[in-house]
């Protein structure tokens, strides 16, 4: 089945991000969805929200409850959602000045927005609007669009620490894009907080979509961190528990994640924690890795109660 192309793309580039795979994973998607039945969807680990954004314009679903537990990630939707305006007016003024500079003094642009960016993390109430959200989405954007491999990670203090990427009149302000995005927020409600917050959410008219931080398939291939609270083993069991309770309220479940058997064959971590659910694989080409030759197409895990 060919996919169906969607106007609105994703505003963040998100370690993970599932815009090459919508095409196998919309062939999975529960067939009350493409029927117009299911009327409510729910995804607790937004990121780039590729596959909430292809949800939106191609299904005829009522509400979208999106959440995560990065901070400075809700913050940025909600801003979208609510301001888009100021935040489209300071990200076109960053542009101009970066754009006007040449390589040197862009790295030096670059490590000044950083800087203003981990210094006054403090200022930031993550949990009312404010006005200084706009300027601090904004830098989320300008360092996710300007930053190297366009990825967003933080060290145990909360502070970005990617550096500057070298990219020639990248685009920071893609202001059609960000109020088409907007408009397609109107209909979600966005929240801060782990997997659990959206249970409340959850009936048997919902589909639910996780993508939970991947499970390492070796010990080099970890890559951290979205925000400050790992997801180890523990956090994986935690998540399968929750899984098994939401399959219970009767609604439809997606999970991806990886596939520990493209490391170790004998590896059955996700067949034992979700027995009985349905385990289907995908092909999906992943870039972050620092080894070139470690780069390329694996499998990836779809897991679903349908």
């Amino acid at each position: 089945m060919q996919l169906i192309a969607t106007k609105v793309k994703p505003f963040l580039k998100w370690a993970g991000g599932k815009t090459q795979l919508l095409e196998q994973m919309s062939n999975f998607f529960p067939v009350e969805l493409k029927l117009g039945k299911i009327k409510r969807y729910v995804e607790p680990f937004i990121g780039g929200g590729a596959v909430f954004f292809h949800a939106a314009q191609i299904y005829d679903i009522d509400q979208f409850f999106i959440s995560d537990v990065n901070e400075e990630l809700v913050l940025a939707y909600k801003t979208v959602q609510s301001d888009v305006d100021n935040l489209i007016d300071m990200l076109r003024e960053m542009e101009r000045k970066y754009l006007r500079l040449n390589i040197e003094k862009q790295k030096k642009y670059f490590y000044d927005i950083r800087s203003r960016f981990n210094e006054s993390r403090s200022l930031i109430n993550f949990h009312n609007f404010k006005s200084n959200w706009v300027e601090r989405a904004a830098q989320i954007i300008f360092l996710n669009r300007t930053c190297f491999n366009g990825l967003f990670r933080v060290n145990s203090n909360s502070e970005f620490n990617v550096p500057f990427g070298r990219y020639k009149n990248p685009t920071i302000c893609a202001e059609e894009n960000l109020r088409e995005v907007s408009q397609l927020l109107q209909s979600a409600e966005i929240y801060f907080g782990d997997f659990t917050v959206c249970e409340e959410f959850v009936n048997s008219n919902t589909f639910v979509y996780f993508d939970p931080p991947y499970r390492p398939i070796s010990k080099t291939a970890s890559f951290t961190s979205y925000s400050k609270y790992g997801f180890d083993d523990a956090a994986q069991l935690r998540l399968a528990s929750f899984y098994r309770l939401l399959n219970r309220k009767g609604a439809n479940l997606m999970l991806s994640n990886s596939d520990p058997k493209n490391e170790n064959p004998k590896d059955r971590f996700f067949e034992e924690a979700y027995k009985k659910f349905h385990i289907e694989r995908v092909k999906a080409n992943r870039m972050i890795n620092c080894n070139a030759d470690k780069r390329g197409a694996i499998n990836e895990l779809l897991i679903m109660n349908y």
